[in-house]
């Protein structure tokens, strides 16, 4: 008998998806999971995430570009360092160029 994943689970998988330097949004993922309004719940699941290291929740932001999630992250401004680390551009907290950087598993997946 087979144990079907939960959804922390499933969104790690999706996360694992992100390319590097690139970013998602926590409602992308939960729209590709068919829970829509499930992007706080998304929140929760990068939150626990940390001790996964193969989970790259520093690639999840809100749907504005927004590093709401930084706080989450040990140290001051990791989240940011780990995304500057991949060559993307923050400033006060958003992610610059968003939109060029943004990835959509929906969209990438259903290519597949």
């Amino acid at each position: 008998m087979s144990k079907e994943p939960g959804f922390f689970e499933q969104v790690y998988e999706v996360s694992k998806l992100i390319p590097y330097g690139r970013v998602c949004t926590y409602g992308a993922i939960a729209r590709h999971l068919g829970a829509p309004q499930s992007a706080r719940m998304v929140g929760w699941a990068m939150n626990a995430s940390h001790k996964d290291p193969d989970v790259p929740a520093h690639r999840v932001v809100n749907r504005k570009g927004l590093l709401t999630g930084k706080h989450h992250f040990k140290g001051t401004n990791l989240m940011q360092q780990l995304l500057e680390s991949e060559e993307v551009i923050v400033k006060d907290n958003q992610i610059q160029n968003f939109e060029a950087l943004l990835w959509d598993p929906s969209s990438y997946l259903d290519e597949k």
